[in-house]
């Protein structure tokens, strides 16, 4: 009988949400994994690797408490512009440039997901997916700009916006997945899912 619980390795209230719309069982630890490039690393490797490496953490965690996890999710997100990852912003200044940058083209969104799964009993992430979603700005004069920062949705967001926000008013086209711009890619992870028959899926 498949298990219908998994601990997802995230704090973040969009990805909670994301699992209830599509009835995942889950519990959250919240673990703590520097989010910094290595040299030369792809943005693509970077989502990748933080997704793994989150998972990998959250099921030391659990483990800690004397359990056996089924599964633990981790998910990071990357807003990526002429090859660079715009993290979260360090202040009013840098959340003002990044708007801009994004102001009026398009960039990327990339969400990895990665499941370490209890049966790998040394410890390896053996499930792991990459969602490539583009998303286009409309031009935003400094006012909107401004405007949106000081309003505070924008502060702890990669990229400096919230898709599923104030900041969809500024979006004229999505080619991907929207789940994955808000930070967990829902066909990819039932996918896993269902392979794995976790949750019931």
């Amino acid at each position: 009988m498949a298990e219908r619980f998994i601990y997802l390795a995230s704090a973040s209230p969009r990805r909670q949400a994301l699992l209830r719309q599509i009835g995942i069982d889950f519990e959250t630890v919240v673990t703590d994994v520097p989010e910094t490039p290595q040299p030369r690393e792809a943005p693509e490797e970077y989502v990748i690797r933080l997704a793994r490496e989150k998972a990998a953490a959250g099921a030391r965690l659990v483990t800690t408490r004397g359990l056996t996890p089924r599964a633990v999710l981790g998910a990071d997100t990357a807003v990526v512009v002429d090859g660079e990852i715009l993290g979260k912003p360090i202040d009013r200044a840098h959340g003002l440039e990044m708007l801009r940058r994004l102001s009026g083209r398009t960039h990327e969104v990339l969400t990895a997901i990665a499941l370490w799964c209890g049966t790998n009993l040394d410890g390896r992430v053996g499930h792991s997916a990459l969602s490539r979603s583009r998303v286009t700005f409309a031009a935003l004069d400094e006012q909107t700009i401004a405007h949106y920062w000081d309003g505070g949705e924008p502060a702890d967001k990669a990229g400096g916006y919230a898709i599923q926000g104030r900041a969809g008013a500024f979006v004229t086209l999505i080619e991907g997945s929207y789940s994955g711009i808000v930070g967990l890619p829902l066909f990819e992870l039932s996918t896993i899912l269902r392979q794995l028959r976790v949750n019931g899926l």
